[in-house]
């Protein structure tokens, strides 16, 4: 398959670029970057020197599929030629996450360049959407954020065991808030520092509702979502909290090993879910495409308590799409991705 990466100078491109190089099937031909157009890869990104291209204003080769890592907004409409003239696209950004165009001007605070095309595009969760994936030409790749709390809440979603009010307590590594300076993400204020933001309301907040109605006829759900940034440069580490309803009667004690085995049966086919013996740790998916899931019950009020963690930069992004990628185009689903984590 012949690659165009568009904004291969951000995080989520750069990492793209990494995983595809060692990808048996994929040939990157055109890569593009805004501020650093003209410059050799090799300069700009030396630890990519192997993949060395131009870096262009714009895609100059044909192409089987476009991967866009630029900032919403900006992706769409990089990305709208490509879609109209028929070619595949994945799109890292959020802009075509959500269904409703109303609801992404809220969220976004500006029109969708296309909203037409919203509907036709396919959320690539490959976990909760592999066979609506497989025949899309629009891929709307998931946050990261999002792809964590929705793994770790499908199994009780659809299964209908859970109340709708649901907790989804989130620690991001610095990495998530891309490559631009900002003083939020400037080494000495994140340096030995915890701190929580978008307090009135995250971006991510309304792809993970738009999602978790689909699980479940008649599921509204009540999330209150709290992201926090941690001094990390990776990971995604969410802490979930729900409540049983009426269909699990079982003691905490039954209730905390029935739970662990629902989430077992229910990822039993996915390769980069993974249930675990106690709670993971975001170090344990350094660099993989995985997603490591503990749920346990509480003794002491019932409540069900889901760890979920995974690289932002490559489950919650880049290797995501990768994996999107290979089922778009009839390829097993771990090709290119079969990368353990590093450590320490």
């Amino acid at each position: 398959m012949k690659i165009g990466i568009i904004n291969v100078t951000g995080y989520a491109g750069i990492e793209l670029a990494r995983i595809l190089y060692r990808h048996p099937e994929a040939e990157i031909v055109s890569i593009t970057g805004r501020s650093q157009a003209g410059e050799e890869l090799a300069k700009a990104l030396p630890h990519l020197a192997r993949t060395n291209l131009p870096i262009e204003p714009e895609i100059t080769q044909s192409v089987d599929i476009v991967f866009s890592a630029l900032p919403q907004v900006a992706s769409a409409e990089a990305c709208i030629p490509y879609i109209r003239g028929g070619v595949k696209v994945i799109d890292i950004s959020a802009d075509f996450r959500l269904k409703d165009s109303l609801e992404y001007l809220e969220w976004y605070g500006v029109k969708h360049p296309a909203p037409d095309l919203l509907e036709s595009s396919v959320y690539g969760l490959p976990e909760l959407n592999r066979t609506l994936i497989k025949d899309s030409q629009v891929i709307a790749n998931p946050g990261c954020y999002p792809t964590a709390a929705l793994l770790g809440l499908a199994p009780l979603v659809s299964l209908g065991l859970i109340e709708e009010q649901i907790i989804i307590d989130c620690k991001s590594g610095v990495s998530g808030a891309g490559r631009g300076l900002s003083m939020s993400t400037h080494f000495s204020e994140v340096n030995e520092n915890v701190m929580a933001y978008s307090i009135a309301g995250h971006r991510h907040l309304p792809e993970i509702n738009q999602e978790l109605r689909k699980l479940k006829d008649n599921f509204e759900p009540k999330t209150i979502f709290q992201p926090h940034l941690i001094p990390m440069t990776r990971g995604i580490h969410d802490t979930i909290y729900a409540s049983f309803n009426d269909k699990m009667k079982l003691s905490p004690e039954q209730a905390s090993t029935e739970v662990i085995q629902i989430f077992r049966d229910h990822y039993a086919a996915d390769d980069f879910v993974h249930i675990m013996d106690a709670p993971p740790q975001t170090k344990q998916t350094w660099g993989n495409n995985d997603c490591l899931i503990y749920p346990t019950v509480d003794k002491r009020t019932g409540k069900v308590v889901v760890f979920s963690v995974l690289d932002n930069l490559v489950k919650g992004a880049a290797g995501q799409a990768v994996q999107n990628m290979n089922i778009m185009f009839g390829l097993p689903e771990t090709m290119g991705l079969e990368q353990l984590a590093i450590y320490p």
